[in-house]
């Protein structure tokens, strides 16, 4: 019960704490509505899961140890996170979508979201940092032990992330009438994604 109130604790904090992958949801949310921000929610956990994959078979080792992969992984993600702040300030000019997403549309938000988590080489050492701490010596396979327990990161995540975006899209729903609301919306979203496109682009090992 200990280890596993303590796991689930932790789990939630990690879920609630924002960064690029939850900016990234709540922004499609508030422009596009609760659809757009369920379809980028998705593509962020399969960004994750990426993650926990790579944690189990140990290849975030070497993302952790290698500087030169750090760094590649880190600037890649740095440059994407601006891209899109730059694309959300281009956008305040523009009429608020409404809140349906075509396929073509809906593809690009969802492979989007995989790329904002995967990109990041710090959600990588998190996982390896933060897993192991779970690995219960004799309870089996130890890149099943960590496999079982970053799905369950998602699954938490699966909880705590949707009533956010069901809050973030009735919020946008009051705004979209309003032009002055919607630039000053786009344009802190677009300062926020650039934020922390420079923020990751100088964060060490």
């Amino acid at each position: 019960m200990t280890h596993w109130a303590t796991f689930f604790t932790a789990a939630v904090l990690l879920n609630i704490t924002p960064g690029p992958d939850m900016a990234y949801v709540l922004a499609h949310s508030l422009r596009r509505g609760r659809r757009a921000g369920f379809i980028a929610m998705g593509g962020v956990w399969l960004g994750a899961f990426v993650h926990v994959v790579l944690a189990a078979l140990g290849l975030s080792a070497l993302l952790a140890s290698s500087a030169l992969a750090f760094a590649l992984v880190k600037y890649v993600g740095a440059l994407y996170l601006l891209w899109l702040g730059i694309q959300a300030w281009r956008a305040s000019a523009d009429p608020m979508p409404q809140a349906t997403a075509e396929s073509g549309s809906a593809r690009s938000t969802f492979g989007r979201g995989v790329l904002v988590a995967a990109l990041n080489p710090k959600v990588a050492v998190f996982f390896l940092a933060f897993l192991p701490q779970f690995v219960v010596p004799g309870a089996g396979p130890v890149g099943a032990q960590l496999f079982l327990h970053g799905c369950l990161i998602i699954a938490v995540a699966a909880l705590v992330e949707p009533p956010m975006v069901w809050f973030a899209a009735s919020v946008a729903r009051r705004m979209r009438a309003n032009a002055a609301m919607q630039r000053w919306l786009d344009r802190a979203l677009g300062s926020l994604f650039i934020a922390l496109g420079l923020r990751l682009a100088t964060a060490s090992r």
